[in-house]
């Protein structure tokens, strides 16, 4: 059993072109997410278990509905000198929806390693899929993997995805630059990507989550949510005040996390109800998408036509 549970482009000039197609022949109808952003926003019908990753020889949490057989599973990948615990509540909220999570908690310093956090993301995917969870009432279908992660995670989180086709989804919240650079390697994703980004300017913003979008070289959903910044996703709430870097966004960060759930239940658990949340041009109040020219731009490119 794992652990002791307790219930709790660099500029690329045919990017714009390519994402415009891939835009116009995928979707070609807006997709109203309000019928169940509110609900998936909400803590889900599972009761959650939590457990340590370090008893499979990885320091990190993992996160599980208290069972259910072939389950989708996800790592997540953290901020920069950001912990697990800073994301206890979105890591629960996941499981309660019945997807399970393993968290690294590595990597946490300033010098943080962005190759190495990649490489632990990968093992804990391993451990998902390969040890025994719980007390035998959890499973995960190896069919039914992707990666999230938030700002330097979220970075990672599109490196993890690279030529990886076990990965099938990537959903990267407000995602910061990383070296080697995400965006660079972005046309080598084939996984189905969810790219949140904020829609105001964020003097704290690492990265240019636009830009990694319009990159990419699988299916891509952009959005971005009213008044959502990178600094505000975290909830070290007292951390925060201490830099002065923002207060924990509840709406904001609740919006966040019912658009990753219903992308992953979509893409990972097959629940149609929930497509919706994985399609390019989708509107809900205060979560605006972008796709083709508009995302091109953006990202800050410009047309030539």
């Amino acid at each position: 059993m794992l652990g002791q549970f307790s219930s709790s482009w660099d500029s690329n000039p045919h990017a714009f072109h390519r994402e415009q197609r891939a835009s116009s022949i995928l979707y070609s109808v807006s997709a109203n997410l309000k019928k169940h952003l509110g609900t998936l926003s909400k803590r889900g019908p599972h009761r959650v278990l939590v457990g340590d990753l370090s008893y499979a020889g990885l320091e990190g949490k993992v996160y599980t509905p208290v069972e259910g057989k072939g389950l989708p599973a996800v790592a997540f990948a953290h901020d920069w000198t950001k912990s697990v615990k800073a994301y206890h509540a979105t890591l629960r909220h996941l499981a309660s929806w019945g997807i399970v999570v393993v968290a690294p908690d590595t990597e946490t310093g300033a010098f943080a390693k962005h190759r190495n956090l990649v490489a632990d993301v990968e093992s804990a995917l391993q451990i998902a899929t390969g040890v025994k969870l719980g007390t035998g009432k959890i499973s995960v279908s190896a069919s039914k993997l992707g990666v999230v992660g938030h700002g330097m995670g979220g970075g990672v989180a599109a490196l993890a995805a690279v030529d990886n086709p076990k990965v099938r989804a990537v959903a990267a919240l407000y995602p910061a630059d990383t070296s080697p650079s995400a965006v660079q390697a972005a046309p080598s994703v084939k996984a189905h990507g969810l790219i949140i980004g904020s829609g105001e300017d964020d003097i704290f913003r690492a990265g240019n989550p636009a830009k990694l979008a319009n990159a990419w070289g699988g299916p891509v959903a952009y959005r971005e949510i009213a008044k959502g910044t990178q600094s505000g996703f975290s909830e070290d709430k007292f951390f925060k005040l201490a830099l002065g870097s923002g207060f924990f966004q509840g709406s904001e960060v609740e919006t966040a996390r019912g658009l990753v759930t219903g992308f992953l239940l979509s893409e990972l658990a097959g629940e149609s109800k929930y497509d919706d949340f994985a399609a390019a041009d989708a509107a809900a109040k205060g979560v605006e998408s972008f796709a083709g020219e508009d995302l091109a731009k953006r990202a800050g490119y410009e047309s030539t036509h």
